[in-house]
């Protein structure tokens, strides 16, 4: 027998009751086989009264609500479908978690069956937020602070959010050993569950959840905690100051250890900040804010930020010149063209990709075109020799490489090289031309894959050997750089070379990108607290493209969906940095294409991929990116970075991952969730209007990108506005919350009155983050004519599409017409969408070519839509 139980709020997590509510609604959803014909029967049991005593409560069954949205996934079987429903009402319990699962049974003489039992899940859990904040201290919320801390309350910039910092000393460094401090800040009190961001290992944080004690297996630079009381602390440690590195740690009995690291001669101070609010991202936000505005005044006394300044000003810099280099789509050498990279690799690559038609913007040459010693040595032992490329690989030498590329692709505007912070993986090679024309020094690295003694520029010549670099490659013809091994500055070991080093390479680094690059960098291997705060919070200058997380790693099957976990968790952080994050290349044609392709359209970020020359995915490209009226590809990036929607949910919980990112402007633009299937089974989740970003008011028509199905509008405050969806093991579905407007117009017989029309923007129905084309739009009814225009601005051609709520009840022929720069749109590129009736489409691009239209000095797409 096939039968699935579906609950919400859901079992196995928790559910945060928001202040007033005077009941909490269950929505219960039981598919079985419709060949068996089974009469359900549910029951909600709980120990809302009291902690200690289980309650039963039946559940009503209802018909399936005229809102939800169940998407056609093709079942190889017809199911039937039972919906039951019942509200647990009376006075919460403050600061007690209410727990609760369900029973079921096919008939009176049948046994009721556990959901926990049957469907191996845990119970569920219910937090009622009170209205206000419990407490004004710090030690409402953390007990046994120490003694020697010096705490201060601060002032939020995030509404309603108490804020605190804490400094604790740290001993001096001795000579070349750091001065090293564990001091204990506290217990967090009455704590359900908690989330912290570790650091995996020197390069690359990673998400950590749990429950009830903190104890995370590695130093982490933030941690979360979700309260009884629905309320939630925020811990975030602060490094990059006055040389301290400051990570959190644990006891073993679940208090929060701050475990700083000190390079100065002089005593330091670790530094803390502490938020408490009624949502995770207000108390986040309080935080980092709070941590820019501490890392920006220190920058600000020690030159740098005039220094940032300066170099964009002698640059000329203009924010505009960077939209190809964020939005192009981008094509890397590193796996797909492996680690012997010569020019002709390079060509026969781009040869291949224009055969296909796949127009990439950027070019990113990777590791191995420079000139190197130790041929046949592993990368860590292998030195930079000289600025020019290998002769092995490119003969010409890098400028004429790179003239050949432009001259026969066109499409290409931007051509990056790959580099280590310190010159390549081994340092800089003792016999080298660069050994000889800058000084150097022996740094001892940490123990480790890394280890041991490497050659690298000393503190005195890397502002000047980075000028003299980045004057090389914008000779030849590069444009922009992919920084890698940045983590190398705190695998130092010697605490002379940390405080010479670590802040000099970053400054001299960030500064001649700016100068010569105008900010078209890439920094990778970079998240090592002292390289956050330092280079990639301040906001005085373009966002840097940064990766955000560890590699993409097409021969490990494991790794796919911990790449995109780790990512969408990495996002809660490296959202408030001045960023764009980068979820690192992938592959076309390759088992998990799509699901990766999916998160990179949601991330926010760049978008670069790796294909092996002749295997490419085009169809898949297609859905990623949009072609403009000069014939550049774009990618359509939303305008908020993607991240996890629920930070407490842990890698091996059986939940669907809900990525979710906004386009537009508050209110009035489209939430995006992705939804990724990370488990090792199917999933099926009932998923709600208000878990969508941006949906807190007015009505909404929801879209699925996979199927083009289209829900009926859903009200905000409607308990039934689901959408109920299963995905199988490695599923992936990208759905958009777009907001409707109603218009009244005047019907044809003036005696019959006015009819209201609801219309929602739909942007390009074939991307997967289709609203994101969107630039503008304009709905008004016009005055003199009664008629409703729809105008917008695009960003690429493509299938357009307009919701209209009576579209099945009008004529395409005579209650429309559609402009294109301001030329009618034939007949024949205009269709009622075969998913939905209440859909229309434009193809735009067929449109194009028979209006035979030209690009203008705009390359945007501009379509007027008038409704009789």
């Amino acid at each position: 027998m096939y039968a699935k139980l579906i609950c919400n709020p859901p079992l196995t997590q928790v559910t945060i009751v928001k202040p007033h509510s005077q009941s909490v609604k269950f929505t219960v959803l039981i598919e079985n086989s419709a060949s068996l014909e089974k009469k359900w029967s549910v029951a909600l049991w709980h120990n809302h009264s009291d902690p200690k005593k289980w309650e039963s409560l039946a559940l009503k069954e209802i018909d399936k609500p005229a809102t939800v949205l169940t998407l056609d996934l093709g079942q190889n079987e017809s199911l039937r479908q039972q919906w039951f429903t019942v509200d647990l009402q009376g006075e919460p319990r403050p600061k007690t978690p209410v727990s609760f699962t369900i029973t079921f049974r096919t008939g009176e003489d049948e046994p009721w069956k556990w959901a926990n039992e049957h469907f191996s899940t845990s119970d569920g859990q219910l937090l009622y937020q009170l209205p206000d904040l419990q407490g004004q201290d710090l030690t409402d919320y953390i007990d046994g602070l120490g003694p020697y801390l010096k705490i201060d309350k601060e002032a939020s910039e995030t509404p309603n959010t108490l804020l605190w910092s804490v400094n604790a000393p740290v001993n001096p460094a001795s000579g070349a050993a750091s001065g090293y401090s564990d001091s204990k800040l506290g217990t967090p009190i009455a704590v359900s569950r908690w989330f912290s961001l570790v650091r995996l290992w020197s390069p690359w944080l990673a998400p950590r959840q749990g429950r009830g004690q903190f104890r995370p297996d590695k130093d982490a630079v933030m941690a979360a905690f979700l309260r009884d009381d629905g309320s939630h602390i925020v811990v975030l440690a602060v490094s990059g100051v006055d040389d301290v590195l400051t990570a959190l740690h644990h006891d073993g009995q679940g208090a929060i250890v701050i475990n700083s690291r000190n390079d100065s001669e002089n005593e330091g101070t670790a530094k803390l900040i502490v938020a408490v609010a009624q949502t995770f991202e207000a108390a986040n936000a309080a935080v980092m804010y709070h941590a820019r505005k501490m890392v920006t005044k220190y920058e600000a006394g020690s030159g740098e930020l005039e220094a940032e300044m300066k170099a964009m000003s002698d640059n000329g810099m203009n924010p505009a010149w960077l939209e190809n280099w964020y939005d192009g789509l981008a094509y890397c050498t590193w796996n797909g063209l492996g680690q012997h990279l010569t020019e002709q690799k390079i060509f026969d690559a781009l040869d291949s990709l224009e055969k296909n038609e796949i127009h990439v913007t950027n070019l990113i040459i990777d590791d191995n075109w420079q000139s190197l010693n130790n041929e046949g040595a592993n990368q860590f032992q292998r030195g930079w020799i000289e600025f020019e490329a290998n002769k092995e690989g490119f003969p010409g030498g890098l400028r004429q490489t790179v003239s050949e590329i432009r001259k026969k692709h066109k499409n290409i505007s931007h051509i990056a090289v790959w580099h280590a912070l310190l010159g390549y993986w081994g340092g800089i090679a003792p016999e080298g031309k660069l050994a000889e024309k800058y000084k150097t020094v022996s740094v001892q690295k940490k123990d480790g894959v890394s280890g041991g003694k490497m050659l690298a520029i000393a503190e005195e010549d890397v502002s000047r050997f980075y000028q003299d670099f980045y004057s090389f490659l914008s000779s030849a013809g590069i444009d922009s750089v992919k920084t890698d091994a940045q983590f190398f500055l705190d695998e130092l070991d010697d605490a002379t070379d940390r405080r010479n080093l670590i802040r000099t390479y970053q400054d001299a680094w960030i500064i001649s990108s700016l100068r010569h690059f105008s900010a078209k960098a890439i920094s990778c291997m970079s998240q090592t607290p002292q390289i956050l705060f330092h280079s990639q919070m301040p906001s005085n200058k373009p966002r840097l493209l940064v990766r955000n997380s560890d590699d993409f790693f097409p021969e490990v099957p494991a790794s796919h969906p911990w790449h995109i976990f780790c990512n969408a968790y990495n996002s809660l952080f490296t959202q408030h940095l001045n960023v764009l994050p980068d979820w690192d290349m992938f592959q076309t044609s390759h088992p998990w294409a799509s699901f990766h392709a999916a998160a990179r359209c949601v991330s926010g970020g760049p978008i670069y991929i790796t294909d092996v020359p002749g295997k490419h995915d085009v169809g898949l490209i297609h859905q990623m990116t949009a072609k403009t009226p000069r014939g550049d590809t774009v990618i359509l990036r939303p305008h908020i970075v993607g991240k996890t929607i629920e930070a407490y949910t842990g890698y091996d919980e059986h939940v669907l991952l809900k990525i979710g990112t906004y386009v537009g402007m508050a209110h009035t633009g489209t939430g995006i969730l992705g939804i990724f299937n990370i488990s090792q089974r199917s999933l099926t989740e009932l998923i709600r209007l208000d878990q969508f970003p941006g949906t807190e008011e007015g009505t909404y028509i929801i879209r699925d990108h996979t199927t083009g199905q289209v829900s009926k509008p859903m009200a905000c405050n409607d308990h039934f506005s689901f959408v109920e969806v299963e995905l199988p093991i490695q599923g992936w579905g990208i759905l958009s919350a777009y907001p409707m407007r109603t218009f009244e117009l005047e019907r044809k017989e003036p005696t019959a009155g006015p009819t209201s029309v609801g219309v929602a923007n739909l942007g390009l129905l074939e991307k997967m983050t289709g609203a994101a084309a969107v630039v503008n739009t304009d709905m008004y009814v016009e005055k003199s004519s009664g008629r409703l225009k729809v105008w917008t601005s695009l960003k690429g051609l493509g299938i357009y599409g307009l919701y209209v709520s009576d579209l099945s009840e009008r004529s395409l022929k005579d209650d429309f017409m559609a402009l294109l720069f301001g030329r009618p749109i034939p007949l024949d590129c205009v269709k009622i969408n075969e998913q939905s009736l209440s859909v229309l489409e434009i193809d735009l691009v067929r449109a194009w070519k028979e209006s035979d239209s030209k690009a203008g000095w705009s390359n945007e797409v501009a379509i007027e839509i008038v409704i009789r």
